[in-house]
């Protein structure tokens, strides 16, 4: 799969519009990540019908891929949209001198509405060492 147009990090583009080129099994496909899973998923299910199942779970799992993009698309989306209202509902003049540091940003991380999924994580204070291979002694 090979991404076009501009943008950096090489992570998922939000906008559901964007046109992926995809390499499959046999042949080539463009389009948005909605129209490659509907794509791939007629594919598997013809291939089935045809009795190919080695070619129909590699379909499928083309289409799984596509599909995890959308969710992931979605999550994104999601989150940018409950961030910008609770963005509206914080803004508020901040008097001269004051900076953000300290601020609500701190307390936030303190309260553990972090991403979901992550469990108790060491605050950002704490630093934890990961042990490496150990180096051969030198002379």
């Amino acid at each position: 799969m090979r991404h076009h147009g501009g943008g950096g990090g090489g992570g998922i583009p939000l906008n559901r519009n964007h046109v992926f080129d995809s390499n499959g099994p046999d042949l080539r496909v463009r389009g948005t990540a909605q129209q490659l899973f509907e794509k791939y998923l007629q594919l598997g299910r013809d291939a089935t019908s045809a009795g190919d199942r080695v070619m129909a779970e590699s379909y499928f799992q083309h289409a799984e891929h596509y599909f995890r993009i959308l969710n992931a698309m979605a999550q994104a989306q999601q989150q940018q949209q409950q961030g910008q209202a609770n963005g509206q509902q914080r803004r508020a003049p901040m008097p001269e001198g004051l900076s953000v540091e300290g601020g609500a940003a701190e307390s936030e991380a303190e309260e553990g509405d972090g991403p979901a999924g992550l469990g108790d994580q060491p605050s950002t204070g704490e630093s934890r060492e990961i042990p490496i291979a150990a180096a051969p002694p030198t002379n």
